[in-house]
Formats: C-alpha cells, sequence, structure tokens
C-alpha cells in the first residue's frame, strides 16, 4: 500500500469514527432534553396526579414533537421508554430505551409550535404492547388522555379503562390529550448510536444488556427521586 492509499484509509477510518460520535453526542442530547421535559412536566402544579405517576409502570418522553413537512398534518417525534426494573417492575427505574412516535394528526399543536409529550404505560400488558417492535395506541394498546389535578376519583376510574395514559404540552398549556392512532416504536438505530451495540428494546429495558450513559442516568435519577416506589396493585 503506498503513501496516498494509506491517507484515504486513515481518512475514512477518521470520518467514520467522527460519524459515530456525533450520532451518540445526538441520542446523548436527545436524552438530557427528555430529562429536561419530564422534570418540567412533573413539577406543572395541578398536572399530572403523584398517584398514576406512583402506578406506572413504564413512563415514555416525546420532546419537542412537530408536524412533518410532508403529508397533511403528520406528525412525528423522538424520545425514550424508561421502565421499572425487577419482578412485576417493582425495582428501581432502569435503562432507558429510545423510542419513535408517529401520528396522522396529535390535534393539540397549536399554530405549528413544537409540544412535549408524556405518557405514562399504568399496567404490565401496556408494557409488553410497546416492547413489541411497533404498537398502535389505541388498538394494540388502549389509551386514554390523562387526568390532571389531584382528583383521586378520575384517577382511579381512568386505570380501570386504559394501559397507557398521554399528556401533552404546547405553549405553555398543559393537558392530557389522546393519541389514539399515532403508533410508537423503538428506534432500533438510536439504541445502536447511543449504547454503540445492536440491542433491542426488549432486552435493554428488561434483560438489564447494556449500562446507562451520562444522560440515562440523569433520567433514571430524576423518576427515582419522584417516584420512587410501584404502588400499583
Amino acid at each position: 500500500m503506498n503513501k496516498l492509499q494509506y491517507c484515504i484509509s486513515g481518512l475514512l477510518l477518521c470520518l467514520v469514527f467522527t460519524n459515530v460520535m456525533a450520532s451518540k453526542d445526538d441520542e446523548e442530547k436527545r436524552l438530557a432534553e427528555s430529562t429536561r421535559v419530564v422534570k418540567e412536566i412533573l413539577n406543572i402544579p395541578e398536572g399530572v396526579p403523584q398517584g398514576l405517576l406512583d402506578k406506572a409502570e413504564c413512563v415514555a418522553v416525546m420532546p419537542s414533537v412537530k408536524k412533518a413537512a410532508f403529508g397533511i398534518g403528520g406528525s412525528y417525534g423522538k424520545g425514550a421508554l424508561i421502565c421499572r426494573t425487577g419482578k412485576e417492575y417493582k425495582g428501581p427505574w432502569g435503562v432507558p430505551a429510545m423510542y419513535r412516535l408517529e401520528g396522522a394528526s396529535f390535534g393539540f399543536q397549536i399554530g405549528g409550535s413544537a409540544t412535549d409529550f408524556l405518557l405514562l404505560v399504568v399496567n404490565q400488558s401496556g408494557v409488553e404492547s410497546l416492547l413489541k417492535s411497533k404498537v398502535k395506541l389505541g388498538a394494540d394498546a388502549t389509551a386514554a388522555a390523562g387526568p390532571k389535578g389531584r382528583s383521586t376519583e378520575a384517577a382511579t376510574d381512568v386505570l380501570m379503562t386504559a394501559e397507557i395514559l398521554s399528556y401533552s404540552r404546547a405553549k405553555g398549556l398543559f393537558a392530557g390529550v389522546s393519541l389514539k392512532g399515532s403508533t410508537l416504536r423503538e428506534d432500533s438505530g438510536a439504541n445502536e448510536d447511543l449504547y454503540e451495540a445492536k440491542v433491542s428494546a426488549k432486552e435493554i429495558i428488561l434483560e438489564g444488556k447494556v449500562t446507562p450513559s451520562s444522560s440515562g442516568k440523569d433520567l433514571m435519577a430524576l423518576l427515582q427521586e419522584k417516584s420512587p416506589e410501584n404502588k400499583s396493585q
């Protein structure tokens, strides 16, 4: 191999390494943004009922979801799914997996602004559905707009009818919102970039095959602080 070939090979290796590091950094930033959104939403007065958060097996967060540039009313967002560990999800919060949210129209978008979404998975059947390659909310898993405030009665009623409760925030307005018809799926490419290995969401969440990244640890610590114990039956 001559000097020119060595130079070309070296340049290609540098480009590959740079792209890998950039992709990992992008996912770290997405996780950091997810942590910020979860913290802000959970700190909203009369927001997500603490009783519902304490009964959630998992939490999905999709920061800054925007309407797609193609189609009519299409929306697309990226974020993370994080679940409690252990048998029947009674342990501390575990390593997050990267996920995507796609929908024909999320309805709550105001003036084209980006919308943050927070989803509570409130039973094990809902978790099993989300760990499939793709789940359609309202069909593969029952979904409903999450109740706000401190109403124990409203929280109890909705737990009897839904597996996934969803909330949205846009331009400072916070509300429960229905995401029926939208789909949630694991973001395989993002998980590979973040953890530098080909792992499924199931392997990340249930089998503990990866260690958390720096931003992942922040999200785990936040939820452990806000809801240290699973109080579901």
